[in-house]
């Protein structure tokens, strides 16, 4: 397995917000097989830990990438941008995050086609842990095929992915909302319609991937109701699904090591990206 190797996210020239305003974001690939070897291409997951758009924990990066390269998939570890990266005085940092989570997918497809990673573009996901779950469900629930006369061939790929794995992921910034994250990504007191455009729940389509998601019932964090809220919408629209409802423990889990009931969660989801033909069978 390749040592990791971080790398920016955006040409200096081409970042939404400017290099100096929120800081550098990165892509950090955890690959299984060397970037040039021939063979089967795997399907990719990009992880986004949490943190409350305040920060990024450590634990849900790099162990999560590891636990993925277990399941034979290549990880890529997604630096997006977060309120303690800008000057005081700089606007509200949405849509900063969502555009860096945007070119990460858009980035592994490219890489996949220029040869530079062995990734199947028909198979790129996503993942993410509390505030990174948000992200992850916005960029499920907001999303585009791609510029095809765009320059930069990176933004000529599709940027939805094809999985989505929401760990008690912030949903909702109307009903059950996590306020530190409503208030790090869009700022003081923000308009009726910013929130209502943010709350995934109401952004579900028939053309929103596949997800899994999980969540402990007692989450002081961010209350269940908020994966109970977009499993709904998900079933309104007919796009398959999983929930899992534990019915104890804490907020920011991540792999649960320490929690063998909770731990489930990642036999669960492997369970679940075989049953859907994301990751092979074993």
């Amino acid at each position: 397995m390749n040592s990791p190797e971080s790398a920016p996210l955006w040409p200096s020239e081409q970042q939404p917000g400017g290099v100096n305003q929120a800081g550098l974001p990165r892509l950090t690939p955890y690959l299984i097989d060397p970037p040039q070897a021939a063979g089967k291409p795997r399907a990719a997951v990009v992880v986004c830990p949490g943190g409350g758009y305040r920060a990024r924990a450590a634990h849900e990066g790099e162990p999560v990438a590891r636990w993925l390269n277990t399941l034979g998939l290549h990880a890529f570890v997604l630096d997006y941008r977060v309120a303690t990266e800008r000057p005081d005085d700089a606007p509200a940092l949405h849509p900063l995050p969502l555009q860096d989570a945007q070119r990460a997918l858009r980035t592994v497809r490219h890489g996949a086609r220029d040869g530079r990673w062995t990734v199947d573009p028909a198979r790129v996901g996503i993942l993410g842990f509390s505030a990174g779950g948000h992200l992850a469900a916005t960029l499920a629930t907001h999303f585009d095929a791609g510029d095809p006369t765009s320059t930069d061939p990176v933004e000529r790929e599709s940027c939805r992915p094809d999985a989505a794995i929401l760990c008690y992921a912030v949903i909702s910034f109307l009903q059950y909302p996590h306020l530190g994250s409503a208030r790090n990504l869009l700022g003081e007191n923000p308009a009726l319609d910013q929130r209502r455009a943010l709350s995934n729940e109401l952004c579900v389509t028939a053309e929103t991937p596949p997800t899994f998601l999980w969540h402990t019932a007692e989450d002081p964090g961010v209350p269940v109701e908020n994966s109970l809220l977009f499993a709904g919408a998900l079933a309104r629209h007919s796009v398959p699904f999983a929930l899992h409802v534990f019915p104890k423990g804490r907020h920011g889990l991540g792999l649960a090591p320490a929690d063998p009931t909770v731990h489930q969660w990642t036999d669960l989801c492997a369970r679940w990206l075989a049953d859907t033909s994301f990751v092979e069978a074993t």
